[in-house]
């Protein structure tokens, strides 16, 4: 009796300090909670080759290659080799420059920021503040405190024993709900016969390992207890972790299992940007010339070419097809740090005349002296060259003519195309304005430099506005009432006509637009033997680009890795009409792509296409989707003229953006809490690695709550903490929630829920519905309860392709979600040019009919222009 009064007695101790040990489960064989996971988002690599096998070193070799490293880069090894995976440790011991693991130390830390767009790398400071604070307390990082504390961050409370005739020197940890795992647990070290390193204890050692040999006799925690300072908190925090028997072991491999870090790509992007060259591999030579052909801002134009003999180097041959591939990696070091680091992927067709291959890459250098590095890969023949050259960058004045490249050959080659350089000292730029919704009446300023521009002509949506002959270059719209995506260009001109710069802004584009806009060739403008090929790409918020590539008509001449998006290219002989093509690719293989003619008569007239793109839903009589269709069983006609399908495909695998629209007006206060957990239940185990969900709540007004993004705990962050309160603007907020789709293309879709009418929406239904048409979305409209407008809210959905609900009570919305999913996964893709290339801006109406009987098919009414 005294025994179990005394274990009663302990917990409430322990519980008086803060830390209650009674949630914990009692049973051994109970799980302990799932970690939370991962930090911080892991970041997209850019460039990233397909991942290589992950790399492992034996003990024996990363113990030789770890003591061979510099004190420094040891020191940075071992504070970071909790954190370091096999293949980190892997790639940053076989570095073989000091420079390469400056590089690897910082990409390594950027890698795991969790708020990359801030100046502060929060993960880092917090993990060198515990480091310095182990340090301290434990005279280094080598015992079991050390590494806990690392891995699980400072306990929140500690004892530590003085009771040397009883226990080993002993501490005992407390960790509140506040922790990484989410749960309360204790932890306790102990130092075996008084001396040597501190170790985490688990019950499967047995009590006894904690006593002095003297008192081995009479374990027991009452001892602890009575004789012991503070022995009440020992004994409880002893007996918590006792009670876990082998359960202990789950929660142990838990706590030392560092947290979750990023994919393991950005290892292999890093590895693909090394200068090193395999040991024992053939080379092949290759000529280099340096010029500076002008400046961009306050910085030098460095333009280097290298000049590779066809016969020095592979060619592949499948089937018919023949051409040389060659990948370019350079380094650029000012002093003994990484400067500078460009990648480049080259293809000449196998024709390419014996002259010579031209391999021409651009960078903008501040100047100076530096040190470049270059490895060039012949894919195709398995060799490579390397050169090292210093480099010393000249400033280059606008009169001043530059120097030339010791090859006068080289120089007559890119003349062309550098007279793009020169001119781009005359820039033109539009200022954005503030805000999100970009209505009614606004002014856009522009921002110019150079001396030659002497008047900038304005378009809208592809159409002359107007011309300013005189500073301030500037405009003013009316945009309507309604946030519609419109096109503002600007060119600026000289006193000749001559095209000098120009700008383009995406209105209403709600930071999601990805686009890539080519800003060179010039138009009106003959080449000859060479062009400068450069692309803008405006990318979707948290995105990043994976690479451009540039096409000379259908031939892809160069593959860039990184900005600047430039590249001069070579043209073929008498080039009487082509083209330049860019086409920009995000992580995730989202693609986007520009065309700039080229050598184009003046009368040349660039046709506007329409390119019409139906994601189509298609149902038995039953309600079910109809598989196995073919592209003979529909019909496609606009405003009654029928249209060919050149485009059919059953979608199962393309990425899809959904947005979670939830109603959190007052009304809603019963059901929100059903309703949430449905909607985290749809984003938990329907949004697959490809796809983009967001969160919009909304009551009187709309709240963005969780940007698009495929990491779960932000989507998840963006349903909690809300509230049933005020009433419901149910228009405007659709309208803000169509808007933030604008500049996404494929697969879009709103879940739309809701328990009531509009109370307060400054936007009437016709002006939703009206914009709804215009967004091209797919809209789910789900009713919730009997205050509904049924009839408005099926409008919606059908107009855009899309089906209504309606429930009386929120239990039902799971398995709503679970068939709006299934829908989305089952469609089929209908894609026509459309026959009207007008420039009319009415509504087109589009009629799809499916041929077999007792289907129905349900896709866009129709849309603007």
């Amino acid at each position: 009796m005294r025994r179990i009064t005394r274990t009663v007695a302990l917990l409430s101790l322990v519980g008086a300090l803060g830390f209650s040990v009674l949630p914990f489960p009692a049973r051994a064989d109970e799980p302990v909670a799932a970690a939370s996971g991962n930090p911080a988002e892991p970041a997209n690599p850019k460039g990233a080759l397909p991942a290589p096998k992950k790399k492992k070193l034996d003990r024996a070799t990363q113990k030789k290659l770890t003591a061979a490293l510099s004190e420094d880069y040891r020191a940075w090894f071992d504070e970071a080799t909790i954190l370091l995976t096999d293949e980190e440790k892997a790639a940053f011991l076989t570095l073989e420059k000091d420079y390469q693991r400056d590089a690897f130390i910082k990409r390594f830390w950027q890698v795991r920021d969790p708020y990359p767009e801030t100046a502060k790398n929060e993960f880092k400071d917090r993990w060198q503040a515990t480091v310095e604070q182990a340090r301290a307390s434990f005279g280094g990082l080598a015992d079991d405190r050390s590494r806990l504390m690392l891995l699980n961050g400072p306990p929140d409370g500690r004892i530590t024993s003085r009771c040397t005739t009883v226990l080993w020197p002993l501490e005992v940890w407390f960790y509140g709900r506040g922790n990484r795992l989410r749960e309360e647990f204790v932890l306790v070290f102990y130092q075996r016969w008084g001396a040597g390193k501190f170790r985490l204890w688990a019950p499967a050692e047995g009590l006894e390992v904690l006593f002095v040999e003297a008192a081995a006799s009479g374990v027991n925690l009452d001892r602890v207890a009575d004789g012991c300072r503070n022995g009440d908190q020992l004994a409880g925090g002893i007996s918590w972790v006792a009670r876990q028997g082998l359960g202990y072991m789950t929660l142990q491999l838990q706590l030392e299992t560092p947290p979750k870090g990023p994919s393991g790509e950005w290892v292999a992007t890093f590895n693909s940007y090394s200068t090193d060259v395999p040991p024992d591999v053939p080379g092949f030579p290759a000529k280099l010339e340096l010029a500076f052909p002008g400046k961009r801002q306050n910085r030098t134009v460095v333009q280097g070419v290298f000049s590779v003999a066809p016969g020095d180097i592979g060619q592949s041959k499948l089937g018919e097809h023949r051409s040389y591939n060659l990948l370019m990696i350079g380094e650029i070091l000012e002093g003994r740090e990484l400067f500078d680091s460009f990648r480049y992927k080259f293809d000449f067709p196998g024709e390419t005349p014996a002259g010579g291959l031209p391999l021409v890459f651009q960078r903008y250098l501040r100047p100076g002296r530096y040190k470049l590095v270059v490895k060039i890969e012949d894919i195709n023949g398995g060799k490579f060259h390397r050169t090292e050259r210093e480099l010393i960058v000249p400033q280059v004045d606008r009169n001043e003519l530059p120097p030339a490249p010791a090859d006068a050959a080289t120089a007559s080659l890119l003349a062309e195309a550098n007279a793009a350089i020169r001119r781009a000292e005359n820039t033109l730029q539009i200022i954005p304005p503030t805000g999100e919704l970009q209505t009614g009446m606004l002014r856009f300023d522009t921002l110019t430099t150079g001396p030659d521009i002497t008047k900038v002509t304005f378009g809208l949506d592809g159409k002359p506005l107007l011309i300013k002959n005189k500073p301030p270059y500037s405009v003013e719209l009316d945009l309507g009432t309604l946030p519609r995506s419109r096109q503002l260009t600007a060119v600026a001109q000289d006193a000749s006509g001559r095209e000098l710069a120009s700008d383009s802004v995406a209105l209403n584009s709600a930071g999601q637009r990805f686009r890539v806009r080519l800003t060179e060739p010039e138009r009106g403008k003959r080449y000859v033997k060479s062009l400068t090929a450069s692309a803008e790409v405006q990318v979707p918020d948290g995105e990043e680009v994976e690479r451009v590539e540039m096409f000379l008509n259908e031939d892809r001449v160069a593959t860039l890795y990184q900005p600047p998006y430039t590249q001069p290219i070579v043209l073929p002989k008498e080039l009487e009409l082509g083209y330049v093509r860019a086409v920009a690719y995000l992580t995730d293989g989202n693609s986007t792509e520009d065309v700039a003619f080229v050598n184009a008569p003046d009368d040349f007239q660039q046709l506007k296409v329409q390119y019409v793109e139906l994601y189509t839903s298609v149902f038995d009589r039953a309600g079910r989707p109809a598989e196995g269709l073919e592209q003979g069983d529909f019909t496609v006609a606009e405003d009654g003229v029928a249209q060919e399908i050149n485009r059919f495909e059953k979608v199962t695998d393309l990425p899809i953006h959904a947005a979670i629209l939830l109603d959190t007006s007052a009304s809603m206060e019963a059901s929100l809490p059903v309703a949430r957990a449905a909607a985290l239940e749809f984003l938990e185990k329907r949004i697959q690695p490809k796809d983009r969900a967001a969160v919009i709540t909304f009551n009187d007004r709309p709240n963005l709550t969780a940007k698009f993004t495929k990491n779960l705990s932000n989507l998840a962050g963006g349903l909690a903490g809300i509230k049933a309160e005020r009433g419901t603007a149910l228009y405007d907020s659709l309208v803000f929630s169509l808007y933030y789709f604008n500049g996404i293309k494929g697969q879009r879709a709103i879940l739309l829920l809701s328990d009531g009418k509009d109370e307060s929406s400054k936007f009437s239904f016709e002006d939703a519905l009206d914009y709804a048409r215009r967004a091209g979305v797919t809209i789910y409209a789900i009713g919730l309860g009997k205050d509904l407008e049924k009839k408005k809210l099926t409008k919606l959905a059908e107009e855009t392709g899309g089906r209504s609900f309606f429930v009386q009570k929120p239990e039902e919305l799971a398995r709503i979600y679970n068939e709006i999913e299934q829908e989305l996964r089952s469609q089929y893709l209908i894609a026509y040019q459309s026959t009207n290339s007008s420039d009319d801006t009415e509504f087109r109406t589009i009629d799809l009919k499916v041929g077999k009987p007792g289907l129905d098919a349900k896709t866009l009414r129709g849309y603007y222009p």
